[in-house]
């Protein structure tokens, strides 16, 4: 099947190569009947579908309906040329970390985190700082040479920085689940913003994450590093170990 796959062409796959079938989910503010899956229908006309159906639609209450429908992508996509800003930077297991720190840092590195703003998602910090930490990935707690301070949710920008500040720690990690109305964008701009007042930006390396969160959007807020799902501790890690080094704030 890989010989007949063409990258500078690529279109969803269904039930076979290159037949464009889709899936989608939505939701619309109109009540739930045969006119509600017309409009469905005319909604994915309108976005190029072609062959729009839709196989399941429900009453969300208060004049909202869900639907499930499926159709037929005519646009293709050059994967060949695609190219996406990551962290640049080989990933070490915990015992990598440990060793690095051992051999280069020759001190604990101090990691203060935080799921900050309004935001009291911790599932996201959690999985990175806790000791457990996710899916069979130790949590930056685990790891020899590291002091990590978890400090929850719903915590003050101003307040992370001052704990930051009483621990002499060396990274700052924030999660942002939340992020309806770009919440998130506002919560991490004002951060950056305070540190900076501060004069600990460049003294600091500050990383966020979320499941919204790209590499890209997080330099252009001011950050290191930006981390998104499938991300362990040890991405987390592995960076803030070689940011110490190759900026001297060992």
């Amino acid at each position: 099947m890989s010989n007949q796959i063409d990258l500078t062409k690529v279109k969803p796959y269904g039930d076979t190569l290159n037949d464009g079938r889709m899936q989608f989910s939505f939701t619309l503010p109109i009540p739930a009947g045969d006119e509600a899956d017309e409009a469905a229908k005319q909604l994915l006309t309108k976005m190029g579908i072609d062959e729009p159906a839709i196989v399941f639609s429900e009453d969300l209450g208060v004049g909202y309906t869900f639907f499930t429908a499926y159709g037929k992508c005519q646009h293709t996509v050059d994967y060949s040329t695609i190219e996406v800003p990551k962290v640049d930077i080989d990933i070490m297991d915990k015992y990598g970390v440990e060793d690095f720190i051992k051999e280069h840092i020759k001190r604990d590195v101090v990691i203060v985190g935080a799921c900050s703003g309004t935001d009291a998602h911790t599932v996201g910090i959690d999985a990175i700082m806790n000791m457990k930490g996710f899916d069979g990935h130790y949590g930056l707690e685990r790891y020899k040479g590291v002091e990590a301070i978890n400090l929850g949710s719903q915590v003050p920008n101003e307040e992370l920085i001052a704990k930051a500040i009483e621990l002499n720690a060396d990274a700052i990690v924030v999660s942002q689940i939340v992020t309806q109305k770009d919440v998130h964008i506002m919560n991490l701009t004002n951060l950056v913003e305070l540190l900076e007042a501060e004069g600990l930006r460049e003294k600091l390396v500050v990383i966020c994450g979320g499941p919204r969160i790209s590499h890209e959007l997080a330099k252009e807020l001011g950050y290191d590093a930006g981390f998104g799902p499938k991300t362990y501790a040890e991405h987390v890690a592995s960076f803030v170990v070689n940011q110490m080094v190759d900026r001297n704030l060992i």
